[in-house]
């Protein structure tokens, strides 16, 4: 019979969510993985696991990015934020607000990655039109909401972000 051996790791140092952080993983280890069960960060959702749900979508320098088809070795060097660096303490950020005002959640379970995609989208595009948030919500699948309060939330944190007027 054939001896098993320990699976061979490898140290990666990243930023996650602004601290550095050193964590080992398996070369095949996936970024959902070592985010949630070696690194604790666990508001990384994991659905489909193929890439099509979006619940595990995070930012890799600053891009959205589904951390279940993302090797946890490609962290390597790379700035990395989930869903946690949202809120600053207790304190939401307006994109959660706005989803919390206008009911955008339901069971939650898409929310986190969804937040991360509309984050990215409002960094980079802080006047997006609703056409821009609905393609960036079309890697989204939420089953509860009907998109519509998503939608909703979404133009009037936009508008908080920017200072103007609601339109929600």
């Amino acid at each position: 019979m054939p001896r098993l051996t320990a699976e061979v790791t490898h140290e990666l140092n990243f930023t996650l969510n602004g601290r550095k952080v050193t964590a080992r993983a398996a070369p095949r280890m996936l970024l959902t993985d070592l985010l949630r069960h070696e690194i604790g960060a666990t508001g990384t959702h994991v659905g489909c696991e193929h890439g099509v749900c979006g619940a595990c979508t995070v930012q890799i320098d600053g891009e959205p990015a589904r951390a279940c088809l993302t090797l946890a070795g490609q962290a390597e060097g790379r700035d990395i934020r989930t869903v946690e660096t949202l809120a600053d303490g207790a304190e939401l950020s307006p994109l959660q607000d706005a989803f919390r005002e206008q009911f955008a959640l339901q069971c939650g379970f898409c929310t986190a990655g969804i937040l991360m995609s509309l984050d990215a989208l409002f960094q980079s595009r802080p006047d997006a039109d609703e056409g821009e948030i609905r393609e960036a919500l079309a890697g989204h699948l939420c089953r509860c909401t009907g998109y519509a309060p998503i939608v909703r939330a979404a133009l009037v944190a936009r508008d908080r972000i920017k200072g103007g007027p609601i339109d929600a």
